[in-house]
């Protein structure tokens, strides 16, 4: 969910970039941002519905990354970088957790499982 919110505010950062480039005359310019901006969303928009598999993570990082990067140009991505990461630690760090419990309990049913019938059974 993290990457579909942050897909949201890559794509406005698209069009600020772009209007920025536009402002300061630098029409050249302007169509390349916005293109690599929207890029930078769909790839965020593709690595959150990759999430369960292996490189899914990898380019969630990857997203990270680049967003942080994309400050230069929009200086006020800093502060969407630094919500975003936080969230995207905080998640990776509560899912660890998660998959453990998940783990714990189905290594819990299945040694109760294998212990056959209850005493009480007729």
């Amino acid at each position: 969910m993290t990457l579909v919110g942050q897909a949201v505010l890559l794509s406005f950062f698209a069009l600020v970039a772009r209007g920025l480039a536009i402002a300061d005359g630098r029409e050249g310019d302007a169509d390349l941002l916005l293109w690599a901006g929207l890029g930078l969303a769909l790839l965020s928009l593709v690595a959150g519905g990759l999430m369960r598999r292996p490189y899914g993570i990898t380019l969630g990082w990857l997203v990270q990354v680049l967003t942080w990067a994309s400050a230069v140009v929009v200086p006020a991505m800093v502060g969407v970088a630094l919500v975003f990461t936080a969230v995207w630690l905080l998640l990776l760090v509560q899912g660890l957790k998660a998959d453990e419990l998940v783990a714990g309990r189905a290594a819990g049913s299945t040694a109760g499982s294998d212990a056959g019938p209850a005493a009480g059974a007729d």
